[in-house]
């Protein structure tokens, strides 16, 4: 099930919406290589994404995301974006470059029961932005640069990989 062309499948999505977890599970599936971004961020900078946010604030979390993301050089690898990727459209199309960018589409309603307490999650935001005005700012661009949305809600973890795999 390799991908002859070593193209990579790029997820994009809310916090919450299953990017690592579905990923890993799709990785596995296709017999393709797993990145999460936010550990690559959290390696790079010595720092938990929260800390970047509460130290630096969410334009430095933005600016570290967009650098780990162009210098990603990777093939036939499943990788999970931040939340916040789709801020850079630098890094945007340097990843559509060489993969299928797949949107997890969930609603707000299944973000917030996901994450709980958003305030410990890293997610970068203004100070002033409620969840839900960030979770409508972010949809324009996640649609923006899919090559495919996927409902994310309503199906199982093994489901919604199958629905992945289809749609591929």
């Amino acid at each position: 099930m390799l991908d002859p062309t070593g193209r990579n499948l790029i997820f994009i999505g809310m916090p919450g919406s299953g990017k690592s977890t579905i990923g890993v599970l799709v990785a596995k599936r296709l017999g393709m290589g797993f990145i999460d971004t936010d550990l690559l961020i959290q390696e790079q900078a010595g720092r938990t994404l929260q800390e970047i946010v509460d130290q630096d604030g969410y334009v430095a979390l933005r600016q570290i995301e967009e650098q780990v993301l162009l210098a990603l050089d990777v093939h036939n690898q499943v990788i999970s974006t931040g939340g916040s990727a789709v801020y850079s459209d630098a890094a945007m199309q340097h990843l559509k470059r060489n993969g299928t960018v797949v949107f997890l589409d969930i609603s707000l309603e299944t973000v917030i029961h996901r994450i709980g307490d958003y305030s410990l999650r890293g997610i970068s935001r203004r100070p002033d932005q409620s969840l839900a005005e960030l979770f409508e700012e972010r949809f324009a661009l996640y649609t923006r640069y899919a090559d495919l949305t996927i409902k994310g809600e309503g199906f199982n973890q093994d489901q919604l990989c199958e629905a992945i795999i289809r749609k591929l």
